[in-house]
């Protein structure tokens, strides 16, 4: 579905960046982790078109995505969902996921049914503003956002930022269902260890802006090999 060749990226002359291969197969959920200053969001913004890389290639179902603004990567199935969360604090619940029916011009029945299943809590506060939420209730909305108009992949930025950890339990855990039921492919940045084990398929591991590893089945359940990874 998605993957990057030689990807390099800087800001201004400072390269973030250097030669990253990826490749995410249909209905996979993989993960992508280091240490802070790795590289991670930097690829998760050049994934979506936030950044322009130097070099290298991206490309989403075959095609070549350069020169491809945001919202048409969007409109081509990739939901984002940043870092930090970035939900519209002023507007609603409700319009808030209005916004997510911009994603998949393929798809153009929304599905606030099924967003409200997975999340009953914004159903509940739909009418309440974005900001007054809780940081796991807006992290819960900006997932949802990005759901609302069924994108074929979802680019996931930190989910654990800033939550508490039983909130993180329940993201991990809808994430799951969500890629089980729905085949919703997943791509998630995480430096969170319980994550990392609970929800990837496989698991590249950067630092200092390169692929060092890539860590699929029994290695994911070896505790210390990912967190090499993480430590400081």
């Amino acid at each position: 579905m998605l993957t990057c060749e030689s990807l390099t990226v800087a800001y201004d002359t400072t390269p973030i960046l250097r030669n990253v291969d990826i490749t995410v197969e249909d209905g996979e959920i993989v993960g992508i982790m280091g240490k802070n200053g790795a590289g991670k969001t930097t690829l998760m913004k050049a994934l979506i078109g936030l950044l322009n890389p130097r070099d290298g290639t991206i490309k989403y179902e075959g095609t070549d995505l350069a020169g491809t603004a945001p919202n048409e990567r969007a409109r081509l199935g990739m939901g984002y969902i940043p870092q930090g969360r970035d939900v519209f604090p002023d507007l609603t619940v409700e319009q808030n996921l209005l916004v997510g029916e911009s994603i998949n011009a393929a798809d153009t029945d929304p599905s606030y049914d099924l967003v409200y299943e997975y999340f009953p809590i914004l159903e509940e506060r739909n009418g309440q503003k974005a900001g007054t939420l809780s940081g796991g209730q807006q992290q819960m909305l900006a997932i949802a956002r990005a759901l609302v108009g069924n994108p074929d992949l979802l680019l996931l930025d930190e989910p654990s930022e800033g939550i508490q950890p039983s909130i993180v339990d329940q993201i991990s855990e809808k994430m799951r269902t969500i890629n089980d039921e729905n085949g919703t492919t997943i791509l998630f940045v995480e430096q969170n260890l319980g994550v990392i084990r609970g929800m990837a398929d496989r698991c590249y591991a950067m630092k200092r802006g390169e692929v060092v590893d890539e860590l699929t089945g029994s290695a994911l359940e070896n505790e210390r090999r990912i967190a090499d990874h993480l430590a400081v």
